[in-house]
């Protein structure tokens, strides 16, 4: 080991020592401590090895930086390059990474044997969505009392889901008793980036569609009204409608107080 890199292991072990961090970022200009590097020009050609401060030379008569790209490689590998432009790409590289990468997410659903029909609609409902957006979903059957005798009535349940939403998963793996519970897992057909790509389009889309009709809302609640429930000329048909049972009220009010006048007279 040669006297420099003892001497920067030496300084890293007392860095770590009084609680400090190791930086991630490769060292530049100034920073570099190496007696000669191997140098790469800016559009990737090779200069060969050179005194550092040659390098430093070349880099201030490019005006770019000389950044150490392979700190390890003996002697390190330097390369002339805008360090902020390097960092903006490589953050901008990271995020987008970020942005496609997918994890796995399994979301679990319980269901008791004799559920109730719209109980049961309601749940399928979420296993549907789940599969929509790419994940996996575990299907619980809790079984209590008697029911664990009637191990069959869940299965058949669970057969009776996958069933309904055979055109968005399928079965990964297949029901199991475990105890009160029998499990069953559906995986979804359409992959969890494809589903993500599908969102982020959609989102887009009515971002579109909202910036181009500002009076979308307003539309689509009047395309409600002319669909289907209660239009405004009902309304007032029905304001009508009751307008004149309440005066037929009041003119049966008055014949019946006419006999009585008349009994009066008389």
């Amino acid at each position: 080991m040669s006297s420099e890199t003892y001497a920067a292991v030496r300084q890293t072990a007392v860095w770590c020592y009084r609680g400090g961090s190791i930086s991630t970022e490769p060292r530049i200009n100034d920073r570099i401590r190496v007696p000669e590097v191997r140098l790469v020009g800016p559009s990737g050609e090779q200069v060969g090895i050179v005194p550092l401060a040659k390098a430093l030379e070349l880099a201030q008569e490019y005006d770019l930086d000389l950044v150490e790209v392979a700190a390890s490689a003996r002697p390190p590998v330097c390369k002339l390059m805008d360090y902020g432009k390097f960092k903006y790409e490589s953050a901008m590289k990271a995020r987008e990474a970020r942005k496609n990468q997918a994890h796995t997410v399994i979301k679990e659903m319980k269901l008791r044997p004799k559920i109730d029909p719209h109980d049961y609609d309601t749940k399928k409902g979420h296993v549907v969505r789940f599969l929509k957006q790419g994940d996996k979903v575990k299907i619980t059957i809790m079984f209590r009392g008697r029911e664990q005798s009637r191990p069959e009535l869940g299965y058949r349940l669970l057969q009776r889901l996958a069933t309904d939403v055979e055109d968005l998963g399928f079965i990964e793996s297949n029901p199991k008793q475990d105890g009160r519970n029998m499990i069953m897992v559906l995986g979804p057909h359409k992959k969890k980036t494809e589903a993500m790509a599908e969102a982020r389009e959609a989102q887009a889309a009515r971002k579109a569609e909202a910036k181009a009709n500002p009076g979308r809302s307003q539309n689509a609640a009047d395309d409600d009204i002319a669909d289907g429930e209660v239009t405004e000329d009902e309304v007032t048909e029905g304001e009508s409608a009751e307008g004149e049972s309440i005066e037929g009220e009041s003119t049966e009010a008055a014949s019946v107080e006419a006999p009585a006048e008349a009994s009066a007279e008389a």
